[in-house]
């Protein structure tokens, strides 16, 4: 569902309807049999280049595991909470900027225990906006790979940085004349003034919280999601109760154990089909036993098939996954 779907759905006055109005947003999203709280992951660009808003959420949102087809960055503008980015976990603070690849598992935590709402504007840019920038500065990495976290809090990046993701959301917004062009550009420069924070002296590094168990358990699912994995043995392994395991996931992520590897396996999946996999190639290597039962979590979860999200993924022209049909490695 792209945000100019949403706004129809629900009548929204608002430019972002995310970012306001989230009890009717939520009831339109249920009375269309969208699950309010799978949300993020079935959200879609509008752009074909660069999306820019700004979000909300509060004590009562329950967001999922998710990943996206395009980048995601957020510049946290406020509410402490926790942030679980792929399997690291992080203390989220004011001035903070989530940088997230395709295909990389996040979701926000601890929302229950915001003592403000957790703000943030976001930028949305797409792998063909990637490529793009690439072509045109190839000795540049302005869209890396990997997920980071860049704490730029008490340094004389927050204001600018800040300021230039402000810019893109208001441009998007108030859609003067150029707007779109006015977007790419300070997209750009975003881009580059992030490149240079990061490599400057002057940014501390943000540590991950300290591991406790919850993050033993994830990075076990992570390096074992084409294995097969159950409550029993995992309990096992880490010498604790199934009810244990259970409750902490019920707790700290507001599903069960095997909700939570259902979920990892088909962000993977998502993935491989991406990549080029077949249906069946996908659920084979992100361990689901059989066809029928990554079919059924699939449809459930994302609203739709395996062959279905591939097809999309093709007509949406993604590079991996056009380059596989066209036998190009």
């Amino acid at each position: 569902m792209k945000l100019s779907q949403l706004r129809t759905l629900t009548h929204s006055k608002y430019t972002d309807p995310l970012s306001a109005n989230r009890p009717r947003v939520n009831q339109a999203l249920r009375a269309e049999g969208y699950d309010p709280s799978a949300v993020y992951q079935e959200m879609e660009m509008d752009s074909p280049w660069v999306d820019t808003h700004d979000d909300a959420s509060d004590v009562k949102d329950r967001v999922q595991l998710h990943s996206h087809t395009f980048y995601e960055l957020l510049f946290c503008r406020g509410g402490s909470l926790q942030y679980l980015l792929g399997t690291q976990r992080y203390r989220l603070q004011r001035g903070d900027i989530v940088y997230i690849p395709p295909g990389t598992s996040h979701r926000p935590l601890l929302l229950d225990k915001l003592v403000e709402p957790y703000t943030r504007y976001v930028l949305w840019a797409s792998p063909a906006f990637a490529e793009m920038l690439h072509g045109a500065f190839p000795q540049e990495e302005l869209l890396p790979a990997e997920a980071f976290l860049l704490r730029t809090a008490a340094t004389p990046w927050q204001e600018e940085l800040g300021g230039l993701f402000r810019t893109g959301v208001q441009e998007n917004y108030t859609r003067a004349p150029g707007w779109e062009a006015a977007v790419l550009g300070n997209t750009i420069r975003l881009l580059v003034q992030m490149a240079r924070a990061r490599t400057g002296s002057n940014i501390p590094d943000p540590q991950a919280e300290q591991q406790d168990l919850l993050d033993q358990l994830l990075l076990y699912i992570e390096y074992h999601l084409s294995e097969k994995i159950n409550l029993a043995d995992t309990a096992r392994r880490f010498l604790v109760s199934e009810s244990t395991v259970n409750q902490l996931f019920r707790r700290r992520m507001k599903v069960s154990f095997y909700r939570f590897v259902t979920q990892r396996r088909l962000i993977a999946a998502k993935v491989r089909l991406q990549e080029g996999d077949s249906a069946e190639q996908a659920a084979a290597r992100t361990g689901f036993g059989d066809y029928s039962t990554f079919y059924r979590a699939f449809r459930r979860e994302y609203g739709i098939s395996p062959a279905e999200y591939r097809r999309l993924q093709l007509s949406a022209g993604a590079p991996a996954l056009q380059k596989r049909e066209n036998g190009v490695d």
